[in-house]
């Protein structure tokens, strides 16, 4: 799995870092909550491990924002917050499991574990709608506003790509690998190409530009 490790301790950062890698994980570790929350929205994760207490943005309000950007991979709260009252809060803000500081790796591993192995709800999407853009996939059909805005199959797959992830910055690898398959740099201009057809077709004739250049680091749909 790869794994968010949000815990504004070095030294059990790296312990927890170390020992779920030691289990074939991939664990990125960062210190305070606002780092977490830029990371979470930048990259894909499949689980999230949350201090309650971090500077910056504390846990609580870390997963309130995960949730409310429609991110659903599970959380781990690892805190020392051990009152009925503190988990009550941490499920209610959509945590999926608590675990009292401090703990054994053994019981982290388990829970990692037992949340691999929950099935995973799967919803039919049929329409994606990032603010005046709508994109059905039944009939793989764009519009905004109303226009309907012809494209190119590989068009509508990087649009759907974005659309999937509004307000997440792709970098040209993620481009690369989620809309062509490639999973290395062929040092061509095929990514900046097609965002270029892109952005003419559903931002050249409207007020308001959606898709955005982030110099140096990627691109994002924002709504």
């Amino acid at each position: 799995m790869r794994i968010l490790l949000a815990e504004d301790d070095q030294e059990t950062g790296d312990w927890i870092r170390k020992g779920l890698a030691g289990e074939g994980h991939v664990v990125d570790h960062v210190l305070n909550g606002r780092e977490a929350l830029a990371q979470a929205m930048a990259s894909d994760y499949d689980l999230f491990i949350v201090d309650r207490m971090m500077p910056e943005l504390d846990g609580l309000s870390l997963v309130k924002s995960l949730r409310s950007a429609k991110i659903e991979a599970p959380v781990i709260f690892l805190t020392a917050l051990g009152s009925v009252n503190d988990k009550v809060d941490g499920l209610g803000a959509g945590a999926d499991d608590y675990i009292i500081k401090p703990f054994a790796m053994a019981e982290l591993s388990a829970r990692i574990a037992a949340i691999a192995r929950r099935p995973k709800e799967r919803k039919e999407v049929i329409e994606l709608a990032v603010g005046p853009l709508h994109l059905d996939l039944i009939t793989r059909t764009v519009t905004r506003d109303g226009q309907r805005i012809d494209l190119q199959p590989r068009e509508f797959l990087l649009l759907k790509h974005f659309m999937e992830r509004p307000g997440r910055v792709q970098t040209r690898t993620m481009l690369l690998d989620a809309v062509w398959g490639i999973h290395f740099d062929p040092k061509t201009s095929v990514v900046e190409t097609h965002i270029s057809r892109l952005r003419s077709k559903i931002d050249k004739r409207f007020d308001k530009p959606l898709l955005q250049t982030l110099h140096g680091v990627g691109y994002v749909l924002q709504p």
